[in-house]
């Protein structure tokens, strides 16, 4: 049997089960069949590096890929965490839907009216939640130097946002108030 390939598919055909059952014990069926699959991709791809006997090296394999879907699984629920403690109940209930889409849409084309550098410098920020310190790490400059970026990246988004057209029959929110109770229409 000098054919990889059908060494390969040996050693899949005799270990599947064991490296399945595995997954099983750690995680939910769905999690479990991908961590298997995955495990063996993994083989596949190092095949000529796999030790004899092959199976402590694909349940340890198989257990690190369990480990990385716990330690994504409490990325997941820390950012909906955070986004919970962002948000407030009126976030929930705007006055109108397509006034939101609205204002994100030109918010969107003011952002895309910017130098790559600016958006580059709001978004490490805003979007992936970095401090200056690590976002000035990202792209290679001063914690000093990148404050100074993002500052100027914030006022040039401002004025594009200022001098933005509203879009036909757009209104701001301000002017959606029902009028007042002394006032009355005949």
């Amino acid at each position: 049997m000098d054919d990889p390939l059908e060494r390969f598919a040996d050693v899949y055909d005799h270990y599947y089960r064991n490296v399945l059952r595995y997954s099983l014990q750690h995680a939910e069926q769905g999690t479990a069949e991908d961590v298997a699959s995955e495990t063996f991709l993994i083989a596949w791809r190092r095949f000529p590096a796999i030790p004899d006997p092959p199976l402590p090296w694909l349940l340890g394999v198989a257990r690190n890929l369990l480990r990385k879907q716990v330690t994504a699984g409490l990325r997941r629920r820390e950012l909906i965490a955070r986004l919970t403690v962002l948000s407030c109940a009126a976030d929930g209930f705007t006055a109108d839907t397509g006034d939101s889409v609205v204002e994100r849409a030109a918010a969107l084309d003011a952002l895309a009216s910017l130098p790559a550098r600016d958006v580059e410098a709001l978004t490490l920020v805003t979007w992936h939640g970095l401090d200056t310190a690590d976002a000035a790490e990202v792209v290679g400059c001063s914690t000093r130097a990148f404050t100074v970026r993002l500052s100027r990246a914030r006022q040039r988004l401002d004025k594009a946002i200022q001098s933005a057209e509203p879009a036909p029959g757009f209104r701001p929110r301000a002017q959606f108030r029902s009028p007042s109770p002394s006032i009355t229409r005949k």
